[in-house]
């Protein structure tokens, strides 16, 4: 039995130049959503010769105050530059002191999320928004946080995610019906 972390490499007789190269990133992601952003993603999945190289990129596009919800990567570190427009970015610190690290970036300005912590962007201007990621690794995952606590399959019992966020039953059973 062979043993995996991720993907099993090619075959180095059939591996071929487009195992190495990725077309899209010019073209601007569709922000025609509730969250008014789209994240085109250069990961393992759609270029095949990052396996095993511990890093993948994206590009965010952004609507005006569009945002890329609170989310994490449980697998890689984020490091972001802003290509075009205005962005509020931040990521929390661990518990217990749970600090919001945030600031507004320009056009040129770098920003770095480490590994694991919840972490946002949003488009603080009028114009659309443009930004490029890398990440430290091939396969990075995404975790989403209002999806995945509200929006669970199976769902999370309601009155365990309403002691959670101290709200009412109704409120927590409503934000489900909606992710």
């Amino acid at each position: 039995a062979v043993i995996v972390d991720g993907l099993v490499c090619k075959n180095p007789a059939t591996v071929a130049a487009n195992d190495f190269s990725f077309s899209g990133l010019h073209i601007p992601g569709n922000t025609s959503n509730p969250v008014g952003s789209k994240v085109t993603p250069v990961t393992v999945s759609q270029l095949p010769g990052l396996n095993t190289l511990g890093i993948s990129m994206a590009r965010i596009d952004f609507a005006p105050w569009g945002i890329n919800p609170p989310h994490t990567h449980p697998r890689a570190s984020e490091i972001l530059t802003v290509i075009e427009g205005s962005l509020k970015v931040g990521f929390v610190t661990s518990n217990p002191d749970n600090r919001l690290i945030s600031k507004v970036l320009q056009q040129g300005d770098v920003f770095v999320f480490p590994e694991g912590l919840v972490h946002f962007q949003q488009n603080v201007g009028y114009k659309n928004a443009v930004a490029i990621v890398a990440l430290s690794s091939e396969n990075p995952g995404v975790i989403t946080i209002s999806n995945a606590v509200f929006g669970a399959n199976p769902k999370i019992p309601s009155d365990i995610l309403a002691k959670a966020f101290q709200l009412d039953r109704n409120v927590v059973e409503q934000l489900q019906w909606k992710f």
